[in-house]
């Protein structure tokens, strides 16, 4: 049996169903408290799909325990929002990140599983990344070769980027629990990949303004919502590095099927520089894919825990597999764009939106 934390969340729900759909023989199990708005809509196609779906959270070890024996657990349950505690109520995001991926290792030593860790590039420190050299375009952020820190260069941050500084507390939970694993291999030999991800969009993601920003871009085009350029000049240069979700689907597959080729190993998993935006583009892209067009506000304010530029070196990555990712941006937001097209009732109604844009 495979285990797939958080399996109504966006992550967690396209593995589970390509999971179940890629391989009949296998039985999958998604858990998920259904805390996200959205999330909801996901039980219906995790059941078509084969899945069988359990409501249960990550920081109750009994709702673990009573899953039954499995032989993988893939950890995609998390509080992933850069602002999570910020205003003061820290206890979700830290229990849901770090107890709960202490009780789900502590479920994978019992029962000799294998785990894929779902982290993320925010276990960088965000001071470390202000300081990286950055050139102004004509529609965004580049990161120059003149870098002082290692693991930077044009390409972007890699493994060996300094891991000392703040990192935002969602940023700090996931290295905790990065090192958590390491321990746990150490004293009991636990077997685990560890996938520091960049942004992952897609189909069946719940975006917003903190959390999914490639999909809340383009849900603001399609339902007609005002958005804006928040920090680093008010102009929307900053750029992220995006990963469509089927991408990251093949690559975890990839290593279910090979645990001892991977077990031990942490890798940074994004599009690069090759899969990148910045808001700005993103604007433009989503006016041409939409033919919408609607406000954006400059706001000089950054918000806590921004950085200019971010993009995932997967040098290390790509010296241990031929996996590489395949679809470009453009395909990102046309996918996004399609899925949100064919159930923009539900959609609207899971997020709030009064009226769906016709």
């Amino acid at each position: 049996m495979i285990l797939v934390t958080g399996g109504a969340g966006f992550v967690g729900s396209n593995l589970a169903v390509s999971l179940a759909r890629r391989h009949p023989g296998w039985e999958v199990v998604a858990l998920d408290s259904l805390h996200r708005k959205g999330s909801e809509l996901n039980v219906p196609r995790l059941e078509e799909a084969g899945v069988r779906f359990v409501r249960g959270d990550v920081r109750e070890p009994e709702q673990l325990a009573a899953i039954g024996p499995i032989t993988a657990l893939v950890e995609c349950s998390a509080e992933p929002s850069a602002m999570s505690g910020i205003e003061g109520d820290t206890a979700f995001v830290y229990h849901t990140n770090l107890t709960g991926a202490y009780n789900c290792l502590e479920l994978a030593r019992r029962q000799d599983a294998y785990v894929v860790f779902v982290s993320t590039s925010r276990v960088y420190p965000v001071g470390r990344l202000n300081e990286l050299d950055y050139e102004e375009g004509e529609t965004r952020f580049e990161l120059s070769d003149r870098q002082r820190l290692p693991g930077s260069s044009a390409a972007g941050i890699s493994e060996a980027f300094p891991l000392s500084g703040p990192r935002t507390l969602y940023g700090m939970t996931k290295l905790a629990a990065e090192l958590l694993i390491e321990e746990y291999r150490a004293a009991f030999e636990l077997r685990a990949v560890i996938d520091r991800c960049g942004v992952i969009a897609g189909p069946w993601q719940m975006g917003k303004v903190d959390q999914g920003v490639f999909t809340h871009w383009m849900l603001s085009h399609h339902f007609g919502l005002p958005l804006a350029y928040i920090g680093h000049g008010g102009t929307g240069k900053q750029v992220r590095d995006l990963l469509h979700i089927d991408d990251l689907v093949d690559l975890i597959e990839l290593q279910l099927l090979e645990p001892d080729r991977w077990d031990g190993l942490t890798f940074n998993v994004g599009g690069g520089r090759d899969c990148s935006l910045s808001l700005l583009e993103t604007t433009l892209a989503c006016r041409r894919i939409t033919g919408n067009e609607v406000q954006i506000e400059p706001v000089l304010e950054p918000r806590p825990g921004d950085v200019p530029v971010y993009l995932s070196d997967c040098a290390s990555l790509f010296a241990h597999t031929e996996w590489r990712p395949r679809r470009g941006p453009d395909q990102v937001l046309r996918d996004i764009h399609e899925w949100i097209r064919s159930d923009e009732e539900r959609i609207a109604g899971a997020l709030g939106i009064a009226r769906p844009r016709r």
